[in-house]
């Protein structure tokens, strides 16, 4: 970029002063103003602003110390140079003060003239240029200042919209879509730290209690007016709901029609209770041109130092509102625990905690009981059969205090697997029972399905059992209730050389239809029918009419519950294979040598049908 030619203005009233200075400038490349009087030098300086000024200090009129100051006073003037021309060395000092910024003295000195006229301008130069670096150095910053202050507002936008989504993610996380409420993992997390708080503290008397509240008949809205109505249902509930509660009070919809308050008044629970059944006997609820009066069943579980988990008391909680809807709906029902050994043992409401401590803790045995070959003989046949310890008194409970509160709350699949794995591991373990036993028969009542059937397969394979040796016991309820899944799992396992037998035969609603279906190798006549079928006539036919459909469908007959020797002998007369009962053997502990004496005692029988 090319600078413009400076301007120097030569003040002086004397003609012979102004030629030498010209003169002695000729060789710096700059345009040369003259003023003969201080009046001129101020209106050029002021119209042409030069780049320096040559000022005479003596001269008429306006002196060169009065033109300085003037120069300096002008803010348009005040940044140009100024250097005095004396022959005074005593106005030195006085051009100093009053703004001057070099002299020469007189007579001049040409060299000394153009050395101190060009680092004047040279300064100048620079001092322009670094105006004009600083102005467009300004700019930027300016530029770059509105740039960042739009970047700072999108950020803080940007940041605004994160916040915003993270905070309607968490409160998504932990809410309710449809009632607005808290979720089960939001009571989960405040039921937690409510525990925790509970163990630090000295006493063990606890400060709070859960309503566990359910809909009664929720699905005869859902069903017949549509899941709009439902959500709506659940709206109006929550509200009724809400509006009953204490500040403090911690309110959750569960999912489907169930809800919790968490009050740490728990004195209040029951009458909180109270007062929603009577609010709801004041409520219907209506949609379109129908209206509905609802009721609801409610648990009172209190929250001491006895609790240890959010699960724990959901399970306490879940068992007592079955226990109030089998006494029928609109009951409010507290918890109260009973031991596991006491005779109500299925009023009790810790029974998921009993089975998944057992489960845990190692508390199932597995008992075995001997089939009887009521005809030619045959190799040592056995039903595996599993017992609950508790620990409490120091006994067994029969499989049917528990079974069917195991299968609902869906723990039966893992009693199954476990019980399965201890079969396998025994029989794995001894391969000389593989040549003794003719079957091991075991009930499977949640293993359905292709995968189940593989689980299985790949169990056996695992402790180098042959199938064959198993056989598995369906119920005919259950086979029927699950038809495809029941054909496929019993297919997968079938055709690795797995055996079935239908259980409970003729207490269910099985056909010829099903039975073909079905590749049962094995029907087991239901015990209720056995057992007295020398005294009940109705009985003895029902157990006929089995074994003759059984020998039309060419299946071999198992009856079970054989506890005489005269029932021994009638089902011997009809021609059933196989009985089991306490007539032929006690059941006992699952062992090696308790299998070895029983397999004994077959030979015994039948020495041939072992050869």
């Amino acid at each position: 970029m090319s600078q413009p030619t400076p301007r120097i203005l030569i003040v002086d009233d004397t003609p012979q002063n102004i030629d030498v200075l010209q003169a002695t400038l000729i060789e710096i490349d700059a345009d040369l103003l003259i003023a003969t009087n201080g009046a001129r030098a101020l209106d050029l300086a002021q119209r042409l602003q030069p780049d320096l000024v040559l000022l005479d200090v003596m001269m008429p009129g306006l002196d060169g110390f009065e033109v300085c100051t003037r120069l300096k006073a002008d803010p348009r003037t005040a940044d140009i140079p100024v250097i005095f021309c004396t022959a005074r060395v005593d106005d030195v000092a006085h051009g100093f003060a009053v703004g001057g910024t070099d002299y020469i003295t007189k007579p001049i000195q040409p060299d000394e003239v153009r050395a101190r006229v060009s680092h004047q301008l040279e300064r100048r130069r620079l001092l322009r240029e670094l105006r004009e670096l600083n102005r467009a150095l300004e700019d930027k910053v300016r530029e770059r200042t509105a740039d960042l202050t739009l970047v700072n507002q999108q950020l803080r936008h940007e940041i605004n919209e994160r916040r915003y989504m993270q905070d309607r993610l968490g409160y998504l996380a932990s809410h309710d879509f449809v009632t607005r409420l808290h979720n089960r993992g939001a009571l989960d997390a405040h039921v937690t730290q409510l525990l925790a708080r509970l163990q630090r503290q000295a006493t063990p008397a606890g400060p709070a209690v859960m309503l566990l509240v359910d809909i009664d008949q929720f699905r005869l809205v859902n069903e017949s007016c549509g899941c709009i109505a439902g959500d709506e249902l659940l709206r109006q509930f929550a509200d009724l709901l809400g509006g009953l509660l204490r500040r403090g009070d911690f309110l959750a919809r569960l999912g489907g029609d169930q809800f919790a308050v968490v009050s740490e008044a728990p004195d209040l629970g029951a009458g909180l209770a109270r007062q929603l059944l009577a609010a709801l006997q004041d409520w219907s609820f209506a949609w379109q041109d129908r209206r509905f009066t609802l009721t609801a069943t409610i648990a009172i579980v209190p929250l001491d130092r006895d609790l240890v988990s959010f699960d724990q008391l959901m399970q306490m909680a879940d068992e007592t509102v079955f226990l109030a809807k089998r006494d029928g709906r609109g009951q409010i029902r507290p918890y109260t625990p009973t031991r596991v050994g006491e005779a109500s043992q299925r009023e009790t409401t810790n029974w998921a905690l009993v089975l998944m401590d057992a489960l845990r803790h190692g508390r199932f045995r597995i008992f075995f009981q001997r089939m009887q070959s009521l005809d030619a003989g045959g190799p040592l046949r056995v039903e595996v059969l599993v017992r609950l310890w508790d620990p409490v008194r120091g006994e067994l409970i029969a499989p049917g205090q528990f079974i069917a509160l195991a299968e609902r709350f869906h723990l039966i699949g893992e009693i199954d697997r476990w019980m399965l794995g201890q079969v396998l591991s025994l029989i794995g373990r001894h391969p000389e029972l593989q040549l003794q036993l003719g079957q091991a028969g075991s009930r499977q009542t949640r293993r359905h399905g292709h995968a189940g059937g593989q689980q299985v397969l790949a169990s056996i394979a695992q402790h180098g059992v042959r199938p064959d040796l198993l056989c598995f016991e369906i119920t005919e309820t259950q086979a029927i209730g699950n038809l495809a899944q029941a054909r496929e799992f019993m297919q997968t396992l079938h055709d690795a050389g797995c055996r079935f037998s239908l259980d409970d035969f003729g207490s269910g609603y099985a056909s010829f239809a099903y039975l073909r279906e079905l590749p049962f190798d094995t029907l087991k006549i239901d015990g209720l029918f056995v057992r007295d079928m020398q005294t009940e006539p109705t009985h003895q036919a029902m157990v006929r009419s089995m074994v003759d459909m059984a020998r039309l469908l060419d299946k071999p007959v198992v009856a079970e519950f054989v506890e005489s020797a005269s029932v021994a002998q009638l089902l011997t007369e009809l021609g059933v294979q196989w009985g089991q009962g306490y007539h032929f053997h006690q059941p006992e502990p699952l062992t090696f040598d308790a299998l070895q004496q029983q397999a004994a005692l077959v030979r015994q029988a039948h020495p041939v049908a072992l050869h």
